[in-house]
């Protein structure tokens, strides 16, 4: 593999990442009836025939494991009332309170999200420090809400523009 070092400081280049405004998931698995969940704003729509997702998780992540034991994931679209909810799986919030989780397609899904797309892993490819998993989409599920966005380290909501 050709690497060719660029002097770009990693604050700089995470500042730029940081300001592709996105929307918020939480991805959550099941192993030995255990459920796991972390934050991702890492999430794209890759094929529509077969249907394909992509998630991009960190290789020191604990759900980076996760995923690969279980073969399979949800990815819940956050809704712009689920802060909270994010901040609880990305560890920025601890509260005692248990979260209850409905269950889609024989995976864990959380109540109230703005949709939820459900995968078998189809495929992975370890990029630098990250693995690229790719799901093909065994099942769909979508309420109308508005959606949780994220921007320059900051919980947003959608404004739509006068035009």
């Amino acid at each position: 593999m050709l690497q060719v070092e660029y002097e770009i400081d990693d604050r700089l280049f995470r500042n730029a990442m940081g300001s592709f405004a996105t929307g918020v998931t939480v991805i959550t698995t099941e192993i030995e009836e255990e459920v796991h969940g972390m934050t991702a704003n890492a999430f794209m729509s890759i094929s529509l025939n077969p249907k394909l997702v992509a998630i991009s998780i960190g290789e020191n992540a604990k759900m980076h494991q996760h995923i690969k034991n279980a073969n399979q994931f949800a990815i819940n679209i956050l809704s712009s009332d689920q802060q909270n909810v994010s901040k609880r799986f990305s560890g920025q919030l601890n509260i005692d309170s248990e979260i209850t989780f409905d269950s889609y397609k024989g995976l864990p899904i959380l109540e109230d999200a703005l949709a939820v797309v459900t995968c078998e892993l189809y495929s992975e490819y370890v990029v630098g420090d990250h693995t690229i998993f790719i799901g093909h989409v065994t099942g769909v599920k979508i309420e109308e809400k508005e959606p949780l966005m994220f921007c320059n380290g900051k919980y947003r909501e959608l404004k739509e523009l006068e035009g």
